[in-house]
């Protein structure tokens, strides 16, 4: 039986590989998949692709087996080969909270929402991670992190649009659902994020045409509410701020940040001291709620839209006027 697989190609090793994670004999398939590599290798193709793929079903049963070390490895070499690849981020982030490396597991979970906003899995570790981070770091966790990588918006393209054209994604020779939104909604993802990226270069103007560009696409996305609050806000159309943050808070109406620029427009507007101080007590209420991944339309500190200070309140926290 050894020399019969030895005499097969590497693409047939890796049927053989993906079979035997198939029925649980994750040992078989990593032989298998090493076969696999070392004739891709030695054949001189230059395949990264592929390359990246068997790395990664090698981790994904390095994992199954319990050997997280070498899932880590595997999936850095196949996230070299091809980067930002989600199972191997997701596999590497995985393997990381097993080992308590809770803050490279949280980078790895981050990195996927920018990627796909949408994905339970990314979602749940980010939470899990962040708990167990202000359990371990205190109020001061985020300074710890290490850098957070921005993921190019020409692989965020790439990427969905591969997603569009082929319903699942199949590795280890098992078809798994992708969670992909619909087209509608990526099509909004994306002029989304190229909203936050004119908000970055000081275009307002230009950011609101493309959040609304975006929500015409998707009208249920709170954070492109209140991230075109914001330029209406910087642009001192105070009405159209107050307008955005009521329709964020009717989706959510926990959201620390339409509440803080609602409260920020009625100062600008005047607005009574009553309803001045029903905005301050309803953001101290729910600051304490702001999810962890309330910007995620990218995932990380690069994409969040920050608040917007004004003067009066530098230096101090949001007070009722008296």
């Amino acid at each position: 039986m050894p020399q019969k697989r030895r005499s097969q190609s590497w693409t047939e090793l890796k049927q053989a590989g993906n079979e035997c994670f198939k029925a649980g004999q994750y040992g078989e398939a990593i032989s298998l998949y090493s076969q696999s590599i070392s004739l891709l290798q030695k054949s001189g193709q230059k395949n990264q692709q592929d390359l990246s793929i068997l790395y990664s079903n090698r981790a994904a049963s390095y994992l199954k087996n319990g050997n997280c070390g070498e899932c880590i490895n595997d999936c850095t070499t196949s996230l070299e080969l091809a980067p930002f690849g989600i199972k191997s981020l997701l596999r590497r982030a995985a393997s990381y909270e097993a080992l308590e490396r809770y803050r490279q597991a949280y980078v790895d979970y981050k990195t996927v929402l920018q990627i796909d906003c949408n994905l339970p899995a990314a979602h749940d570790g980010t939470n899990r991670m962040t708990k167990a981070l202000i359990d371990m770091d205190g109020p001061s966790w985020r300074e710890k992190l290490p850098p957070i990588p921005t993921v190019p918006m020409a692989i965020k393209e790439k990427l969905l649009q591969s997603a569009s054209t082929a319903p699942t994604i199949q590795q280890n020779g098992v078809q798994e659902t992708s969670n992909q939104v619909a087209g509608d909604d990526k099509k909004a993802r994306l002029l989304k994020e190229e909203g936050n990226a004119f908000v970055k270069k000081g275009e307002h103007k230009k950011a609101v045409e493309k959040y609304t560009q975006s929500l015409s696409q998707d009208p249920t996305e709170v954070t492109t509410y209140t991230n075109r609050a914001l330029c209406y806000l910087s642009l001192k159309m105070y009405k159209e701020a107050v307008k955005d943050c009521e329709k964020a808070l009717q989706l959510d109406s926990a959201n620390v940040k339409a509440l803080y620029r609602r409260a920020q427009a009625y100062v600008e507007l005047k607005v009574g001291q009553e309803s001045l101080c029903r905005g301050s007590q309803e953001l101290t209420q729910n600051r304490a709620k702001e999810h962890s991944c309330t910007e995620a339309t990218a995932g990380s500190a690069e994409d969040e839209i920050t608040f917007v200070r004004l003067p009066w309140t530098w230096g101090r926290q949001f007070k009722c006027l008296k």
